[in-house]
């Protein structure tokens, strides 16, 4: 069985990324990103923590999450997210064909691969780093040519403050090659 060693600083902030299981493309379909918002919601509810930053591809996201003083279950809060989702989705997204003994034997579903990725955001650098990747990354991946196209992200939100121009990205920002995020 592996170990594995994670992040566990209280009210830090870290980078996130969660993939659907056998790279299935249904996050951006409309009733994915309804019972998203509403296991994010609920789970926020409960766990309180800051999203500061969000990109939904098809299948995967990317997101930068600041945890409050004192707490540093980051764990709990992606179970509860997945656990949420998947119950929502169960009728309409179970594969049981895709049910092989390992899945059975850890109760998963077939919506979710079983981890997810994350990193502790070291400084502001760092942080900047990532929300550029973050927002960068539909480009990336060849969904849009500008950033501004992508609708599953806090882009717009950032934009709206004045932080990001609207034709910001796109242009080969990410010049990262060392750096893993996850994907």
């Amino acid at each position: 069985m592996s170990n594995y060693c994670r992040a566990d600083a209280p009210g830090a902030c870290y980078f996130f990324t969660v993939v659907t299981f056998r790279r299935w493309n249904i996050l951006t379909d409309d009733d994915s990103c309804v019972w998203l918002r509403n296991a994010l919601s609920n789970t926020r509810k409960r766990y309180p923590f800051t999203i500061d930053a969000w990109i939904l591809l098809p299948d995967h996201l990317h997101c930068i999450w600041t945890l409050p003083e004192n707490d540093n279950d980051f764990s709990v809060r992606w179970n509860g997210i997945k656990r949420q989702f998947t119950k929502s989705a169960k009728d309409s997204l179970h594969k049981p064909e895709w049910l092989n003994a390992s899945k059975q034997k850890h109760r998963e579903g077939t919506i979710w691969q079983r981890r997810f990725w994350e990193y502790q955001i070291r400084d502001k650098n760092d942080y900047q780093r990532h929300m550029n990747y973050i927002h960068d990354n539909p480009v990336k991946h060849g969904l849009v040519k500008a950033v501004s196209e992508w609708p599953y992200s806090t882009f717009h939100r950032y934009v709206n403050q004045g932080i990001y121009p609207t034709n910001w990205g796109g242009n080969k920002l990410i010049q990262d090659d060392d750096m893993d995020y996850g994907e």
